[in-house]
């Protein structure tokens, strides 16, 4: 069976917290990393704040919902563009359910809350009937082993 083209990506994930101290105790050290990736602009992260990490930072949980929602987008205006559907706006309020257990946790969920906007005279319903086909082909929905729900708003301007 033939397969599909395949594409790869790249990380280089450092700890630069180890400036204020090792791991000596939990409570003790730095939980800031910093991402870079081959000709794109770095990201500076920590932890959950409820893990001892910076709130101004982004962290792993924060990047998840955005991956979520980010390829939901792109695969809705993308099928839309394909079928000549004109979107001349989309914005999202995501939201993401993590279960802690033990020393772990996992996600249990993402909401996304999408809402599109058509351009005047377009096919509201078949823009609403857009959004299960975008979760289908979503990359980064199909690759997680938890629910992702949309509930999407869809309008013409």
């Amino acid at each position: 069976m033939p397969r599909g083209k395949e594409h790869h990506y790249e990380a280089h994930v450092t700890w630069t917290g180890v400036a204020g101290g090792s791991t000596k105790t939990y409570q003790g050290y730095s939980r800031e990393y910093r991402a870079e990736f081959p000709g794109k602009p770095p990201v500076t992260g920590s932890a959950d704040p409820a893990f001892r990490g910076d709130p101004k930072l982004h962290n792993p949980e924060d990047m998840l919902v955005l991956s979520l929602s980010a390829c939901h987008m792109l695969s809705y205006l993308a099928l839309a563009a394909l079928e000549g559907l004109e979107v001349v706006a989309y914005e999202d309020d995501a939201g993401g359910t993590m279960q802690q257990e033990g020393k772990g946790g996992r996600f249990t969920e993402v909401v996304l809350r999408p809402r599109v906007t058509l351009a005047a005279g377009s096919d509201v319903a078949r823009g609403e009937a857009l959004h299960e086909e975008a979760h289908r082909t979503c990359f980064i929905a199909n690759s997680v082993n938890f629910p992702v729900r949309h509930e999407a708003e869809v309008r013409c301007a």
